[in-house]
């Protein structure tokens, strides 16, 4: 068993001047209990926690660690970045690379705007929506998670389309009131919602591949339907690429499956590990955004040199496609693995690429958040302790998804396993 008293500590301190003693909600352990591990440093595909146990990371900081802990080509550029200076609000030079970067992966887009987090990316999105629209409804999707915002932090009611109610205590009933939720996969629910209030509904946001409630992989044709609703009703059409973006290949899931959406939000990958986001459209939407249009946002650290130079670094290394390439494998490796050692009946793993969700089930894939069995979640939880002692780092709920990384090997996928079909 592995030894946290270092750990412990730490968070008994952190409790006592932090709510929950926590940044953010799910690293308090509070799905899976016990402690929280303290990590002190990563390299490749290990981390470290403050007590010295070396784990294979399968979190990979929610994403963002496509490369694997502190690549070198990463963290050169980020202290070069950093010796000209943390910050300087102004224009600069890694703006304009990060925006060809970027761009580069979506043909279709021709501007592109940076900010912080994908909470913030989203926010913008939606509020560019409505000025250019003048529309005041935005429709989201039940299982699609668009980071804090408090007209997205919503969830159904009964009915097929319902009004959003508010999910948080704080979120006004008025911003929750301008949120339609319509069922995922439900493409008659989306007809629906068309014919009661096509006329008001600014946007529709989702996932194009949903991944914060599992990895919900949805029907052929089912985005494809939703582009041409949101055609026919002068909505615009809202991917939200936090997590796919860059994750399959060099670009975003939407051309993978051939939909153009109008506006695309970008997290994770295009920070290379640090705080960058993006919104990127076409020239006629994004110049509505302030200095050229009425559409204001604007923020201190918004393309942050030394972040922005993190972003450079990782899409240079993602631009030829062999990393992409590497991850398949890898992917397509595991699934053998699981396979071979006779895991099917009580495990499965859902994959697209890179992204893999381990779900302790013999039933079919859910598609749908409410699908997803309460009893495989529970085993997930009840494992999760085991799994850290045999060095195996997962994210600590069962609801959330792991990533591949190209610092992974087929070692690493062996000691996966071997934690997974554990006792």
């Amino acid at each position: 068993m592995s030894m946290i008293f270092r750990s412990a500590e730490l968070f008994q301190r952190a409790r006592a001047h932090m709510p929950g003693g926590v940044s953010s909600p799910v690293r308090a352990f509070g799905k899976v209990g016990g402690t929280p591990r303290y990590f002190s440093r990563g390299e490749g595909a290990w981390a470290w926690d403050e007590d010295g146990n070396r784990y294979v990371d399968f979190c990979m900081a929610w994403g963002p660690l496509i490369l694997g802990h502190a690549h070198p080509a990463v963290v050169e550029a980020v202290i070069r970045a950093a010796k000209d200076g943390l910050a300087f609000g102004t224009a600069h030079r890694h703006e304009v690379a990060l925006a060809e970067a970027v761009l580069e992966g979506f043909l279709w887009a021709e501007r592109v705007r940076f900010v912080v987090s994908g909470t913030e990316a989203v926010q913008t999105a939606v509020r560019l929506a409505r000025g250019v629209t003048g529309r005041p409804l935005v429709l989201k999707f039940s299982g699609c998670y668009h980071g804090h915002v408090d007209s997205l932090l919503v969830r159904a009611g009964s009915g097929v389309v319902t009004q959003g109610l508010a999910d948080s205590a704080g979120v006004a009933p008025g911003a929750a009131a301008d949120t339609l939720v319509v069922p995922l996969g439900d493409l008659s629910a989306v007809e629906e919602a068309f014919r009661l209030h096509g006329d008001r509904i600014a946007a529709a946001i989702l996932e194009p591949l949903p991944a914060n409630n599992g990895l919900l992989r949805q029907p052929p044709g089912y985005l494809q339907g939703i582009r041409a609703l949101t055609r026919a009703h002068g909505t615009l059409l809202i991917f939200d690429e936090v997590i796919s973006g860059f994750r399959l290949h060099y670009g975003g899931y939407g051309a993978l499956v051939g939909v153009e959406p109008d506006l695309v939000t970008l997290g994770k990958i295009v920070g290379g590990g640090l705080p960058v986001a993006a919104l990127l459209g076409k020239a006629a939407l994004m110049d509505q955004l302030a200095p050229l249009g009425p559409v204001y946002q604007a923020g201190t650290m918004a393309g942050n040199p030394v972040a922005l130079s993190a972003g450079i670094a990782t899409l240079a290394q993602l631009r030829d496609g062999s990393v992409h390439a590497r991850l398949e494998a890898l992917g397509a490796a595991l699934e053998a693995r699981v396979a071979e050692n006779g895991l099917g009946s009580r495990l499965k793993i859902v994959r697209e690429g890179s992204i893999v969700w381990p779900i302790l089930t013999d039933g079919p894939a859910p598609t749908t958040a409410e699908s997803v069995p309460a009893d495989a979640l529970a085993r997930y939880h009840a494992a999760y302790a085991g799994w850290l002692d045999r060095g195996v780092y997962l994210p600590p709920s069962a609801w959330e998804v792991s990533f591949l990384s190209a610092a992974h090997a087929e070692s690493h996928l062996d000691q996966l396993v071997a934690a997974l079909g554990g006792p």
